[in-house]
């Protein structure tokens, strides 16, 4: 059995438990710092600590960013372990009571000095390099076991195997191992669907929508609020409201690629944008999340949809939007002014949106532009993400942009700031991650979209086709 990429223990594994000894897995401090609750992920298997991971997590124990909280923490779960363990630390410690069964392998600290030297090209007194001669010193020691370093650090892992130690990424906090697989929130229709749905169809109309309440095959295979269109002989879009059993119902979509539906004066380019301001302009639906590249339209949908709520429809107050400031958590520095006008350098996207929504209505004159101006920029608020903890929204449309930056454990704390009547959308682009030791798979962004995938309040688009301009279009492909 691997590390956390197998969940499920055959039988015959079980019955060969006693013959077969159990992994050790020696973890790096960026594991920990990463997430505190490394401890018990390993399940049967055994973990070993060097004495430098806990003098690197005291270390960073002090401050107010995540790593730190994490140091923290870690330090009261080993506290936690250790306390409650009358017996020496030298045969290990159990991690069931600890992880509540989850974890039967057993806790090790480094008691004796290393009997390991690295070669000269290694430099002495490095941490990583101290954790890599731990790990040689154990395959000296227990040659019939099985002894990995788990690291973040892709470097860590690259020097280790150099010396003939196996090392692996922390897996646990991946949601999917191919970001391939991630939800899109669209399926295609076949081109049979209503030969083989349409029989015994129900369909009635209510609010301008036409709805169809439909059984078949593709039943089990649809999500609520998932978006279903087909284009072969006439264009149907739809999205699932309901699924009752083995029927679902569908509700048709409204056209905001049509002139008449124009929401704040901009219009759906394709297909997905139309999905998207279907959701967004839905109030029953709390919580959106839009994937897609540079260019995809983003930004400019949820800010014309928000003004749209906010300034016409009056369903929300205001407009809070935040984004992570590279990098992640660090204070936003020793900017003059105010919380808002400290985050104004990393709000270029909102400023230039902005523009393009403020100068939708020509008709308007330069009086009613700029007064105009004056009511949008009083309904939109910057905020910064490091003073988002214990607050609380209430009728407020909350943007996260560049989420894909969040760690999941930052997203529950920004999407648990809502409050009754607030909708929270999350922008971003799983292509660019700039934290460091996350990835695709381990997004905050990706976490969210796999988590919230079928809930009846929320939605999920990922924009595929770029409406930027046809030089930003031809670069993002060829370049």
């Amino acid at each position: 059995m691997t590390q956390p990429k197998s969940r499920v223990v055959s039988i015959n594994s079980r019955a060969t438990k006693s013959r077969t000894p159990s992994k050790l897995f020696v973890l790096d401090t960026n594991v920990m710092m990463h997430d505190p609750t490394s401890l018990y992920r390993f399940e049967e298997h055994d973990i070993f600590l060097p004495i430098c991971t806990l003098e690197e997590l005291d270390n960073n124990k002090k401050g107010t960013l995540e790593v730190n909280r994490n140091a923290r923490q870690t330090s009261r779960f080993l506290d936690d372990l250790i306390g409650a363990f009358e017996n020496g630390i030298k045969d290990g410690i159990p991690l069931t009571k600890g992880s509540h069964g989850a974890a039967t392998g057993r806790l090790f600290l480094q008691t004796e000095p290393n009997s390991v030297q690295l070669p000269a090209s290694f430099a002495q007194g490095k941490a990583d390099n101290e954790i890599i001669a731990v790990c040689l010193h154990l395959k000296k020691k227990e040659p019939k076991r099985h002894i990995t370093l788990v690291s973040k650090d892709i470097n860590m892992r690259i020097k280790a195997r150099a010396l003939d130690v196996d090392a692996e990424d922390y897996f646990n906090d991946k949601v999917l191992e191919d970001s391939e697989l991630l939800y899109t929130g669209i399926q295609e229709l076949p081109a049979d669907f209503w030969e083989k749905h349409g029989k015994g169809v129900e369909s009635w109309q209510q609010g301008g929508a036409t709805f169809y309440k439909i059984t078949g095959p593709m039943v089990p295979k649809l999500l609520v609020n998932e978006l279903v269109f087909t284009e072969v002989d006439t264009p149907f879009y739809a999205r699932v409201i309901s699924i009752e059993g083995k029927s679902a119902t569908l509700q048709t979509l409204r056209d905001y690629g049509h002139h008449k539906n124009a929401v704040w004066g901009i219009t759906a380019r394709n297909r997905e944008q139309n999905f998207a301001l279907n959701l967004l302009m839905n109030p029953d639906i709390d919580f959106v999340t839009l994937l897609g590249q540079a260019g995809t339209g983003k930004t400019l949908l949820t800010l014309a949809a928000g003004l749209h709520l906010t300034l016409d429809q009056k369903i929300y107050n205001e407009i809070i939007m935040t984004r992570v400031t590279v990098p992640v958590g660090e204070d936003i520095g020793f900017l003059p002014g105010t919380e808002e006008e400290k985050m104004t350098p990393w709000m270029g996207a909102l400023e230039d949106n902005l523009e393009v929504l403020m100068g939708a209505d020509n008709d308007a004159g330069e009086w009613g532009r700029a007064a105009s101006n004056d009511l949008i920029r009083s309904r939109v608020k910057v905020k910064s993400l490091n003073f988002m903890r214990g607050r609380t929204f209430l009728n407020k449309l909350l943007i996260i942009d560049e989420a894909q930056n969040l760690t999941p454990k930052q997203m529950k704390t920004l999407i648990t700031r809502a409050g009754p009547g607030t909708k929270v959308v999350c922008l971003g682009n799983i292509a660019q991650i700039d934290t460091p030791y996350l990835s695709e798979g381990s997004s905050g962004l990706t976490y969210v979209v796999d988590r919230f995938k079928g809930w009846s309040h929320g939605g999920h688009v990922t924009l595929q086709r770029g409406e930027r301009s046809r030089l930003a279009d031809y670069a993002a492909e060829i370049l």
